[in-house]
């Protein structure tokens, strides 16, 4: 299987590269909502994961691989033992377009310490792994073949190159040449490609993985497309081990610059790279490139003058895209109209130092955009009043009339007075903590939600006003739906700012 010529095979590893290095790695649910976002993105190629490593990993695999498209490649990583191989094509085995990814490295360096295996006894096992993966897919899937540390391997790439062609004889169609730790001059890594290329590259795709350890790892990638590597191995936000893998978003972003067609949804990008950031819990930090909140602001005269001068350009003075290409609003300047959608409103708030989720954007698209219609351009301090209003004080069915401490210590107790319904309820609880003794109550006074996530901080008074000091951030679950909200609560009170939230989920949970 021969990727065309001139065409970027995009192959992504966030399932399994960027999953593994989290610090709370995704559960399948997690995982379908990351795996749906890049089909979405188009991506041709999808690692789903490490089905050998656990069964978790196993059956997200092989759900993933139920639900996948027919035209994307879904794929799984192996050691190159058989009871990993087997595993693979198990749980990946009703894709339509199977992958069996197996793995070892030829570097002498890891051979020699890490293996410590004679080079011809790791040639045997890699041929003989390439041969197992090809008998279990017979015609149907498609067998890669990597070479861990790759780019350490300048010294024996002869014999890394004779092993590739055993490979390919044993069933690889596909040979990936991975930068696992990025120590190699680019130019080094390039040249190593183009020499693979020319000897293997009319029997196989040529794939590049590239990690980014000196943040070198979309110019690598990219190059590599030029000398030759067809598919390019990328995770969304570049997550994955140590300071990442090679970000998705640069490296198209990269070659649509350079002329190459891109086949991705690209004005997807944006909104992806918020999601993957909440989902994660990996921020975007605030230079990154193209997606980060300061990725097109200027600030300098100089600049501000050329931007201004260049506004409505489609190329910029100080930009490297139109920030339309990946679904962002102008970021030259940004400002909310009735014609202005959820990423502004995201952006602006977060510019101004206010915590809001891209769900929550969405919420507060309508009441804005209302506004907007009678008003005209929104001022940022008009968006604030409906960012308090509308995530703070949530209007329902239930409703806190006071809450009381009866006892504290190593046990909290807690009695809670609402109205449901025009009913009077008084409830008591008991917990480890204050939350925990709230919740308890709220269970027992019949609402069946459980804590996700918790978190409080601080804010600037010139943002909140007279409003709060305390803002709570909690996750609450309905345990008989199982579905998830995220709500807000503020008050001067760290205590009040935590029931607050409680009481605005409820008012979400049970509309």
């Amino acid at each position: 299987m021969i990727t065309g010529k001139g065409v970027p095979f995009f192959y992504d590893v966030t399932l399994r590269d960027g999953n593994q290095a989290l610090k709370k790695p995704w559960n399948t649910g997690e995982k379908e909502k990351v795996f749906l976002k890049l089909v979405n993105l188009g991506v041709q190629g999808i690692e789903v994961g490490f089905s050998g490593a656990s069964e978790m990993d196993f059956e997200a695999c092989e759900h993933l691989a139920n639900i996948a498209p027919g035209d994307v490649v879904i794929s799984g990583l192996a050691r190159t033992l058989e009871s990993d191989i087997q595993k693979v094509y198990d749980s990946i085995r009703n894709a339509k377009k199977p992958r069996i990814h197996t793995f070892i490295a030829l570097s002498p360096f890891s051979m020699k310490f890490v293996l410590k295996r004679q080079p011809k006894d790791v040639q045997k096992i890699a041929v003989e792994a390439c041969a197992f993966a090809r008998e279990l897919l017979g015609k149907k899937g498609s067998v890669q073949f990597s070479a861990e540390h790759f780019g350490d391997s300048k010294n024996n790439l002869n014999f890394v190159i004779e092993t590739f062609e055993k490979c390919i004889s044993a069933g690889a169609d596909v040979i990936n040449l991975p930068n696992t730790v990025e120590r190699t001059r680019v130019s080094d890594f390039i040249e190593m490609v183009k020499k693979v290329a020319r000897v293997i590259g009319k029997y196989c795709t040529i794939a590049v993985h590239c990690h980014n350890d000196l943040g070198m790892g979309t110019a690598t990638t990219v190059e590599s497309f030029f000398a030759g590597a067809t598919q390019l191995e990328v995770s969304l936000n570049g997550l994955g081990e140590r300071a990442g893998n090679t970000n998705l978003f640069e490296v198209a972003v990269s070659l649509h610059n350079s002329g190459v067609k891109v086949p991705l949804r690209m004005q997807e990008i944006y909104e992806t790279a918020v999601f993957i950031s909440e989902i994660s819990g990996v921020p975007i930090y605030e230079k990154a490139p193209l997606i980060g909140p300061d990725a097109l602001a200027h600030r300098s005269g100089i600049h501000q003058d050329g931007t201004i001068k260049t506004m409505m350009m489609k190329k910029g003075a100080y930009r490297p895209i139109h920030p339309t290409l990946i679904g962002r609003d102008s970021g030259d300047y940004i400002g909310f109209t009735s014609q202005s959608g959820k990423t502004a409103i995201y952006e602006l708030l977060t510019k101004a130092g206010l915590p809001i989720t891209m769900h929550e954007a969405v919420y507060l698209q309508p009441f804005m955009k209302s506004l907007a219609e009678k008003k005209g351009e929104l001022s940022i301090d008009d968006m604030e009043q409906i960012y308090f209003d509308k995530l703070f004080n949530i209007k329902g069915k239930i409703q806190l009339i006071k809450f009381e401490e009866v006892q504290g210590g190593k046990i909290h107790k807690y009695r809670l007075h609402f109205i449901y319904k025009d009913r009077h309820i008084v409830e008591t609880g008991t917990g480890e903590g204050p939350i925990e003794a709230v919740i308890d109550a709220i269970n027992r006074a019949g609402f069946p939600v459980s804590l996700v996530h918790f978190h409080q901080m601080a804010l600037d008074e010139e943002k909140s006003g007279a409003r709060a000091n305390a803002i709570t951030v909690i996750k609450l679950k309905n345990k008989e739906t199982n579905h998830e909200i995220l709500c807000r609560g503020m008050s001067r009170d760290t205590r009040k700012a935590n029931i607050n939230a409680i009481f605005n989920g409820l008012n979400l949970l049970f509309k």
